[in-house]
């Protein structure tokens, strides 16, 4: 069973450092280590600047998971390597979803795995630009969920967030 609570950034960053481990590469072959090294330094600050972080973490309170939500829209979504592909992120947006009303993200354009599973997860691109926040040429895709999107429907079915291994 996995459990997600909802904290303060400040106890996040003082009492996880779960921030700092994350392993970039899988997803995100398309930066340099140099570039990875500069984003995990823009971490603890976007940290700070995130209303609702939500922490999934193990049964032996190990981090596992954390998303990140400001005004509906998803501004990050980490789960560990070790996790993926377990149903986990999905049920992590969902209950953003459902919860907090998510309906709007952007992922990077060179990352088709993440773009493939938001889009099962029922968000459309509707913007592109050729560059990322910071100006590197990275284009960033802008994806939101139709006006048609049905949540309780899609979501009854997951009424609450467990997860088991």
């Amino acid at each position: 069973q996995y459990e997600v609570s909802s904290h303060s950034t400040t106890h996040f960053e003082k009492r996880y450092s779960f921030f700092h481990t994350i392993r970039w590469h899988p997803l995100h072959l398309f930066l340099s280590d140099n570039e990875i090294e500069t984003i995990k330094n823009y971490v603890p600050e976007a940290l700070r600047n995130i209303s609702h972080l939500l922490i999934a973490q193990n049964e032996n309170e190990v981090p596992v998971a954390f998303m990140g939500i400001e005004n509906q829209k998803l501004e990050m979504l980490f789960i560990s390597p070790e996790e993926r592909g377990k149903g986990l992120g999905k049920k992590l947006l969902q209950y953003g979803i459902k919860n907090y009303s998510i309906n709007e993200l952007a992922v990077n354009e060179q990352n088709p795995q993440a773009k493939g599973f938001y889009e099962h997860m029922g968000f459309q691109v509707y913007q592109r630009t050729n560059t990322d926040e910071q100006g590197n040429p990275y284009p960033l895709l802008y994806m939101n969920l139709p006006k048609n999107y049905n949540s309780k429907t899609y979501l009854d079915k997951f009424r609450h967030l467990s997860y088991n291994k």
